[in-house]
Formats: C-alpha cells, structure tokens, sequence
C-alpha cells in the first residue's frame, strides 16, 4: 500500500509549521474585504495599476511616524536620470498615502479601457469615490480612524511633488533630456457628515504626468500589481514588492543592498535597514516574488524571482 497521502500530508503539515516559524511581513485582510464583491466592480474589479517611472524608487517616505518636513527632499539616482520628491506643507506623502493614487489610477485604467472599447466617454482627470469604496480597494478596516487618515493622506498627497529628469532615445537614436514636475494630485475635495465631521466622498484631480500615460500613451506606462500588495505591513516591504513587479516581472532581478538603500529613502542607516531585508528573505511571503541573498563583489545582493505556484498551493487546490 502506497504511504503517497501520508507523506503528502506530512509535508504540508510541516511547511505550514515552517511558516507559522517565520514572523510574516503580511497582514490579514478586513473581515469585510472587498475581493469578489459585486456592488463596486468599478473600483474592485480593476486591476490595481502603478507607473513605472515610480517603480524603480520609493514614491515617498517609508515611514509612518516620520511625515518629513516641509522642503524636505528625497532624491534618487538612476542610471538615465534621478527622481527627486519634494514634501509640502503638511509633510511629504507616504508609500501609505501613495494607496489613493494606485487606486485613482486603477479607476482611470478601467474607465480608459472602456473608453476604447467604444463603451464609454473618454474619462476626465477628476475621479468622485466614496471615502468607503477608497477604503474597501485598499483592503482597510472600515473605522473612524481610517476616515482620519485618508484626510491626512489627501493633504500630503496634494503637497507632494515629483520631479523627474531621464534620458529618452528618439527614433533616430538620439538622447533628449526630459524634465518634468508635478504633486502626486492636483487637487481635492471632500464631502462630510457635518454632524460628526466624517468625510463620505472625496473628489481628486490626478496629475497630469498621470493621466497622460494612462489615458494619452498608446502604450500607457504601467503595470497590473498583485492586491494583497496593500496587506504588506512594512514600507520597505512594499518598496522591494514594486521594484520586483518592476524589473523582475515574470523573470528574476537582483540588486545590491547598497543600491536598495540608496532607492528606498529609507532615513535609518544601512546596517538596520541590511536587518529588515533579512528578515523580509527570512520570511519569504511578499506576494508574487521569492526573496533569496547571495554574496556580491560589493557586500550582499537580494535576488527577487517570480514565484511560480508552489506544491503546497497546488495541494491544497486538489
């Protein structure tokens, strides 16, 4: 008699043990989260988007706690140019408030692909959701909290601004300098309950840098990214998540831990932020990409390899 089940059996037991082991990196999504759920399919049912050109750095602080004064620059080095982000008045704009603009800009893609399709009207860079619908695509918990801190986000998301300069080939393979600079939204609006001063709607007007490469571009600049990306509880976490869907894509990428704390913004030193990247390889569950060290000339490198399903996966479909 064949003991396959039993070993089966045993090797799932035992992964979910080595699991269990590891200090995971991700949350678990609200009871009421929004994933099949057919009353809003205009923002669940879009895929969530993000633009390249913000994908090879961190779109703003990584920190919670650390809003970034007013002036305050983070300024990124790439091969063909850099990113510099700028903070206003209410503080610069976190890889947290940076979930409005995924979700404005899945709106915005959804409504381009129809528009397209001869479905519908060409969509305008004002996008009107509900505090509720925000919150449900950003797999939140629906609180008076999360209300709070979408007004916060808003604020400095309208401060925030974004200067890139890159180098572009033409056809003829030329190379022309392009600058441009905008905040990561235009401007807002909010509508609340004046009797307990709890916003319910919001109105936002998406950058134009945005909109034109979504709505505009033949090939619009960006890429489908997994939602349990917003369950990802760490901004370093999230940082390495984009950079992967980014250059690894279906493939493998690999990048020294120097060059990640360069990208990141990270504002603690390179030896913590060498320890958080660890224990992100240590516990392996970022969605979509297997995390891996090896030795380099220059100190550690991360690889970053799309994760294929795994035979536990596979099992448990079965």
């Amino acid at each position: 008699m064949s003991d396959k089940p039993a070993r089966s059996a045993a090797d799932k037991a035992e992964a979910l043990a080595e699991k269990a082991r590891k200090k995971s990196t991700m949350r678990q999504p609200p009871n009421d989260d929004p994933q099949g759920d057919l009353f809003i399919p205009w923002v669940c049912d879009a895929a969530t988007k993000d633009d390249h050109s913000l994908m090879d750095v961190s779109p703003g602080r990584l920190s919670k706690n650390d809003p970034h004064k007013e002036g305050s620059k983070l300024r990124y080095e790439l091969s063909d140019g850099f990113i510099e982000i700028a903070a206003g008045a209410y503080g610069m704009a976190s890889i947290w408030d940076y979930d409005l603009v995924l979700m404005a800009m899945s709106q915005l893609a959804e409504a381009a692909n129809q528009w397209r399709a001869g479905k519908a009207e060409k969509p305008s860079r004002t996008l009107s959701p509900l505090v509720s619908e925000i919150l449900k695509f950003c797999r939140r918990d629906d609180g008076i909290r999360q209300y709070q801190e979408i007004e916060a986000a808003l604020k400095r998301l309208v401060g925030t601004t974004v200067l890139i300069k890159r180098n572009v080939p033409t056809k003829k393979g030329r190379l022309i300098e392009m600058t441009e600079g905008q905040p990561l939204i235009n401007s807002f609006k909010m509508a609340a309950l004046s009797d307990k001063g709890r916003i319910i709607k919001v109105e936002m007007e998406i950058g134009k840098w945005i909109y034109e490469q979504i709505v505009e571009e033949e090939k619009p600049g960006i890429l489908t990214v997994n939602p349990d990306y917003f369950l990802i509880t760490g901004g370093i976490g999230r940082f390495i998540y984009r950079l992967a869907r980014r250059t690894a894509n279906k493939g493998t990428s690999e990048y020294s831990f120097k060059t990640l704390f360069e990208r990141s913004g990270s504002t603690g030193d390179q030896k913590n932020f060498n320890r958080y990247l660890r224990q992100l390889i240590e516990a392996n569950d970022l969605p979509d990409y297997s995390l891996s060290e090896r030795k380099g000339v220059d100190g550690p490198v991360l690889v970053m390899t799309y994760r294929a399903k795994t035979a536990l996966e596979r099992d448990e479909d079965e």
